[in-house]
């Protein structure tokens, strides 16, 4: 397939640029960039740095890719971005390469959406299928896991988790890492329970769903600490996988956990 690259477009000669890819009006492709096959890139698409495209992926007007960090430590080091396949990256994204202080790469999945004016900081790790609404903002490392939802106009707080399948809802402001499967909304962030809709949607089957309702409520709702909860989560549910992983998520938190 041939590559269309737009006389008007400045694509460094050293520049990766994969079979079927096009190349629109007023685009900047650094000399480290590597472009996968039918990348697209629409008008005034900026891309530099150590950056990586997948195969497939869409990206809009006025977004910018790999570009160095908002981050007064950097220091130039050679870190990466990384931008899975199948993505769509709409107005005004920004993604910003990664820093020495948090692993050297910024990363997102396959199959994710990122609506107009959306931030990804350095060192964000976001998972697959993940969807972050219009003007949603991460700071610095954040890892957002596979499947969640970051609504319009939410912040999430440098270094939080957001779990598998979460939902975060709009104008939310998460300072504590946002619990997998829950709904978490607000300024600041409460967790509201377990994102039934959401999974339901996902096809999870009637007795898993039962099991993590179970769960919240022993979390959420009972009089117990967190710790005890925990340990009743242990003790009344057996052999739900999903419900492990919410115990090792809040296990494993450093930041503490929304609830």
């Amino acid at each position: 397939m041939a590559v269309k690259i737009h006389p008007t477009a400045v694509v460094s000669p050293r520049a990766e640029v994969g079979e079927g890819c096009h190349v629109g009006p007023f685009c900047t492709v650094g000399e480290e960039v590597r472009l996968g096959a039918r990348v697209r890139l629409e008008s005034h698409v900026v891309v530099d740095g150590r950056t990586e495209i997948g195969d497939d992926t869409h990206v809009f007007p006025f977004a910018s890719v790999g570009l160095a960090p908002q981050d007064l430590k950097y220091r130039g080091e050679p870190s990466e971005t990384r931008v899975g396949k199948r993505c769509r990256l709409r107005e005004f994204v920004t993604v910003h390469r990664g820093t020495e202080g948090g692993g050297m790469l910024t990363r997102v999945g396959d199959d994710c959406l990122v609506m107009a004016q959306a931030h990804v900081a350095h060192d964000c790790l976001i998972g697959h299928r993940v969807i972050m609404a219009n003007a949603a903002t991460l700071a610095g490392h954040v890892e957002i896991e596979d499947g969640a939802n970051v609504g319009a106009y939410s912040g999430v707080h440098q270094f939080c988790r957001v779990g598998r399948e979460a939902y975060v809802g709009g104008y939310t402001v998460v300072v504590k890492d946002a619990l997998p499967f829950a709904l978490t909304v607000g300024n600041h962030a409460r967790c509201y329970g377990l994102n039934t809709l959401g999974m339901k949607r996902r096809d999870y089957p009637q007795a898993t769903i039962e099991a993590l309702h179970h769960a919240f409520r022993l979390l959420l709702s009972s009089k117990l600490n967190t710790t005890q909860a925990l340990a009743r989560i242990r003790a009344e549910i057996k052999d739900s996988t999903e419900v492990e992983e919410l115990v090792r998520f809040i296990e494993t938190s450093k930041r503490g956990v929304v609830k």
